[in-house]
C-alpha cells in the first residue's frame, strides 16, 4: 500500500513551503525515518523524514513552492 508524502504544516501560520533539495533520489529505497527532503518555510529549513519504508516516487521539483497538504511524492 502506497503512503503519500504531503507538504507538512510546521507552524501555525505556515501556508506554503519550498522544497530546497530532495535528499533521496526518485526510485531509491528508503526506510521510515530516513531524511527525504529539505523544506524551507518561514525563514527556517527543516529536514523532513520518510513516513514509511519502500520505494520513493518523487512527484514534485526542488526549488518550487507548494501549498501545505500538496502531494509531493509517494512511498510504494
Amino acid at each position: 500500500m502506497a503512503t503519500d508524502i504531503l507538504l507538512p504544516k510546521l507552524g501555525f501560520s505556515m501556508t506554503e513551503g519550498q522544497i530546497a533539495e530532495w535528499l533521496a533520489a526518485d526510485g531509491a529505497t528508503v526506510s521510515e525515518g530516513d531524511p527525504l527532503y529539505l523544506l524551507e518555510a518561514d525563514k527556517s529549513t527543516n529536514e523532513v523524514e520518510s513516513p514509511a519504508s519502500g520505494t520513493l516516487r518523487i512527484l514534485s521539483e526542488a526549488g518550487e513552492t507548494y501549498e501545505v497538504g500538496t502531494l509531493l511524492g509517494r512511498i510504494e
